[in-house]
């Protein structure tokens, strides 16, 4: 029989963060409970800040009547002399009935002992309380705590339970709790707990009770009344997908209001105001033209006919918080960017101060500049050429707002303080730029760096920050990296290719590393390798088949693996690539870079002459990038063809047989120089 089945697990409020962590893992979780009970159905799961909600519109009332089979020793060892020995009155005490009562089955092509037999299901309701149990004990937010006289922890003290059945009470206790047929509704309703009749009772009370309960009814509440704000106030509400699923977890009836603040804040840079709304209060900053205002969106909980006095208290609540941030702001441009302190700052324990990473940073950013700084520069429609003291400027400045007031506050603000100053006290634009975006790239959809300049100091930074902790053994493991090395390997990766950087990982890992501790380089090029492997969205093998090549310039790496992808898209290549799978086995013990000359006064057959002169063809011929000579030297696949009919290529002539090898090895290491496609899987 199939009945609804509610599930309510009280509690004081639910911190956002915490819950929204674990929220991936609490339906697979109460998934797993159902599965392991045999009792497995669709369900849905809600939460509020007070609540966790399991909600079975369809239940059995039992599991299903089942078999179970039990296989034992073989037949040989189980009796003896016809007799039953010890492991066949093992077995037996093992199924809970009689030596005579178990008979015997094939298993593994020997007769074993074997008993089968029915189990009857276990009605819903005396499973129910071990499996909420189960399930609520399971769930990892973190930090718990203890109640009460409790010895267990949960993340905050649970205060109801009710757990409905077929409209029925199951009877269970949690944490202390006893069940009831009760909920609670928003505190500015009510404060006592009501008594409802039945499922639909309940989800009707809660609602009279002003306590939204499906999350996704709240979060399009709030976005409504966004759009209504927006409308009203020809204003533009700033959205933060965290922020928007943090504020629907602390809610249970949102209402989005508008507020204001100071326009003598505005002084601040805004990122400074934005996080001080978002991080300390979760106000959504409001923006109007494309710039900033004096306003922010609040999301109350509160019940109310007159939300004036909400609005008040937040707008109060706000302004000692941007008054400290125009403090330090004040105090900081007083101070201005200096580095003097942060040789008291330790690095990294082998690596000294920041100070010490600074002075290494320097050296690097003189070596990329030898290799870039000769590069013309864009920024704004203008162009100039990289002036190399102010590049070594804005490498002794990137870091000097972490000595500021501000970043002490926001650490999330570093570098961008770093901008303001710098814009603020007259440092070059392309300082202020460079110190803006020596993060860049710092996430998978992240822009990189605007500037070259900017593009050299990022560099700077990732290539001391991986040399070093590999100098020193902190290599990431599995998918441990604490220092996110992964990501400045892809930062380098993505930096040279959009600036167009000529890279070759292990000249310039090897010469800048002369100036750390030992550095496994071997292991150093397998980690930078290893990231390349994934930052190619394309087929694997591609990406292998081009480094096997021994290519190790990001630039022709990056230009090889573009024409390789392109031609292995092609419909046809299958076909093409079975013709030149042939080529590289015949070649696979021939010495590429010790190929003799083609000499054409050995050849025998006309398949060689035809051959030969399709690929003078084509070496000759100048190609506007590597996929168009690629693609060419794909076109031989005919005259190869027919070399492969017509030709014994392992002729009994040494010299001929040679010849011909090298012919074939000639293609082939034409094709080499982009890919070594043995190493291809279609």
């Amino acid at each position: 029989m199939i009945q609804p089945l509610l599930i309510e697990i009280g509690v004081e409020e639910l911190p956002a963060v915490p819950l929204l962590n674990e929220l991936k893992n609490i339906e697979t979780k109460w998934a797993a409970v159902l599965e392991e009970n045999a009792l497995l159905a669709e369900f849905e799961f809600y939460y509020t800040p007070r609540r966790l909600v399991l909600w079975h519109p369809e239940f059995k009332m039992r599991q299903d009547d089942s078999e179970e089979e039990f296989f034992g020793a073989p037949i040989a060892i189980a009796y003896k002399d016809g007799e039953p020995t010890k492991a066949a009155e093992g077995f037996a005490r093992k199924c809970g009935v009689s030596v005579d009562a178990i008979s015997k089955a094939e298993k593994g092509g020997k007769d074993v002992l074997y008993f089968k037999k029915s189990v009857e299901g276990q009605e819903s309701a005396e499973l129910l309380p071990a499996m909420i149990e189960k399930w609520i004990k399971s769930l990892s937010f973190g930090k718990s705590m203890r109640w009460g006289s409790n010895t267990e922890s949960f993340i905050r003290p649970i205060r109801w339970v009710n757990v409905l059945l077929a409209e029925k009470e199951v009877e269970m206790s949690l944490f202390g709790v006893a069940s009831a047929k009760k909920t609670y509704v928003h505190r500015m309703e009510s404060f006592e707990p009501q008594d409802f009749a039945g499922t639909k009772d309940y989800f009707d009370k809660l609602k009279a009770g002003a306590v939204t309960l499906f999350q996704d009814e709240r979060r399009e509440a709030i976005l409504a009344a966004f759009q209504n704000i927006e409308k009203e106030h020809g204003v533009f509400v700033q959205l933060d997908d965290e922020l928007l699923e943090e504020v629907v977890a602390i809610t249970e009836h949102p209402t989005p209001l508008l507020g204001s603040f100071d326009e003598a804040f505005l002084r601040l840079p805004p990122e400074v105001i934005v996080t001080s709304m978002k991080e300390h209060q979760r106000y959504f900053p409001v923006f109007k033209e494309g710039r900033l205002i004096n306003k922010f969106v609040v999301v109350s909980n509160a019940l109310t006919d007159d939300f004036s006095k909400v609005i008040e208290g937040n707008e109060r609540v706000l302004r000692p918080r941007l008054a400290d941030g125009l403090f330090f702001y004040d105090n900081d441009l007083r101070n201005g960017l200096s580095t003097d302190g942060l040789e008291k700052v330790v690095f990294m324990n082998g690596l000294g101060s920041l100070r010490d990473k600074i002075d290494r940073e320097h050296d690097i950013a003189d070596y990329l500049y030898e290799l870039y700084g000769d590069a013309v520069c864009e920024e704004n429609g203008k162009h100039y050429e990289m002036n190399q003291e102010l590049l070594q400027r804005a490498v002794e400045l990137a870091k000097a707002d972490l000595s500021s007031e501000m970043v002490y506050e926001f650490t999330e603000l570093q570098g961008l303080m770093g901008y303001y100053y710098a814009e603020a006290l007259g440092e070059e634009p392309e300082v202020a730029i460079a110190i803006r975006e020596q993060y860049l790239p710092d996430g998978e959809d992240s822009a990189v760096p605007s500037t070259k300049m900017s593009a050299i100091v990022a560099m700077a930074i990732k290539l001391d920050t991986l040399l070093g902790l590999f100098s020193i053994n902190q290599i990431p493991t599995g998918s441990r990296d604490p220092f996110a090395l992964r990501r400045a390997v892809v930062g380098l990766i993505r930096i040279t290719k959009e600036h167009d950087l000529a890279f070759d990982i292990n000249a310039v890992l090897q010469s800048l590393g002369q100036k750390y501790k030992a550095i496994d380089f071997e292991k150093l090029e397998a980690f930078f390798l290893e990231r390349l492997n994934q930052y190619y969205k394309v087929n694997p093998s591609i990406v292998k088949a081009v480094l096997s090549t021994g290519e190790r310039e990001l630039r022709a790496i990056d230009k090889k693996i573009e024409a390789v992808t392109t031609i292995a898209e092609s419909d046809d290549f299958p076909t093409i690539f079975s013709t030149f799978k042939r080529v590289a086995n015949i070649t696979k013990d021939v010495d590429l870079d010790a190929l003799a000359d083609v000499d054409t006064s050995l050849f025998e057959e006309e398949a060689e002459t035809a051959l030969f002169a399709a690929y003078n063809e084509v070496s000759v011929k100048a190609f506007e990038n590597l996929t168009e000579r690629l693609d060419q030297l794909f076109s031989l696949k005919p005259q190869l063809d027919t070399f492969f009919d017509k030709v014994m290529v392992n002729a009994e002539d040494e010299a001929v047989r040679n010849n011909r090898k090298a012919l074939v090895g000639t293609i082939y290491k034409a094709i080499f120089d982009i890919a070594d496609i043995k190493e291809i899987t279609l």
